[in-house]
């Protein structure tokens, strides 16, 4: 949260102006993070994917994600997106290792939301601003905290053999996130894992979309449940040769 001063009359105390970082400019957010992306993770060469199929191009977004702008930034875009769409979200979370990082930076970011909400309040109560300085939201819409859990490609073997780590509330409604959807293949698995352990999936994010079948393949396997991608391989390629020229 930043404050700005409005200019302070003769022996008067400066009222601040005050905005919450996290509202400020989302489009700025994904276009900074479509920009990393297309730097940092893309690269263009023969590859053979882990489905099997050929490509000409290869997308890491791990390389962003665990940047450490980059994990800022996705976090900041798919809370944003979760607060758009899936308002009633508990948790997010998703198959590791792909997930870990947007898993975590999310969770930080509905943290700092609700940090900076409670900040703005109490300055505004000290200043009997009522409030001023938090725009939609309001004293009373306060941000929620959005929880992690992580999700093993197989059960442990020892200690308490969870599949599931961090949040687990059964009947709680959870997004699932993803870093790239080839075939769907890890987000499907991540689907039926957490719908096992007794939580609702409400809602399917994936940072970067190849326009593969995936989507289809999701979409088949949880019938009604939104799935949205923050980007597409065709948008991360336009952004690479861009920022090339």
């Amino acid at each position: 949260m930043k404050t700005l001063h409005k200019n302070v009359p003769p022996g008067g105390v400066p009222a601040p102006i005050l905005y919450n970082r996290a509202k400020t400019m989302p489009t700025d957010n994904r276009t900074a993070l479509l920009n990393l992306i297309a730097t940092l993770s893309f690269k263009l060469g023969d590859f053979t994917l882990a489905s099997g199929q050929k490509s000409d191009y290869y997308i890491d977004c791990r390389i962003t994600t665990l940047h450490a702008e980059g994990g800022r930034l996705s976090g900041l875009v798919l809370y944003d997106l979760i607060q758009q769409h899936i308002p009633l979200a508990e948790a997010v979370g998703g198959l590791t290792m792909g997930a870990d990082p947007l898993v975590s930076n999310t969770a930080s970011a509905s943290a700092w939301a609700l940090a900076d909400h409670t900040e703005i309040l109490e300055l505004s109560s000290a200043l009997e601003l009522g409030g001023e300085g938090l725009g939609d939201e309001g004293p009373d819409l306060a941000p929620t905290l959005i929880h992690g859990f992580l999700v093993r490609k197989a059960e442990k073997t020892h200690g308490t053999g969870r599949r599931i780590e961090g949040f687990l509330k059964p009947g709680a409604n959870v997004v699932i996130v993803d870093d790239v959807c080839t075939t769907g293949g890890s987000t499907i698995t991540a689907i039926e894992a957490t719908r096992e352990a007794g939580m609702n999936v409400a809602g399917v994010l994936c940072l970067v979309d190849r326009e593969q079948g995936g989507r289809a393949h999701i979409e088949a396997a949880a019938p009604g449940v939104p799935f949205l991608s923050v980007f597409t391989a065709t948008d991360v390629r336009a952004a690479h040769i861009a920022l090339k020229r």
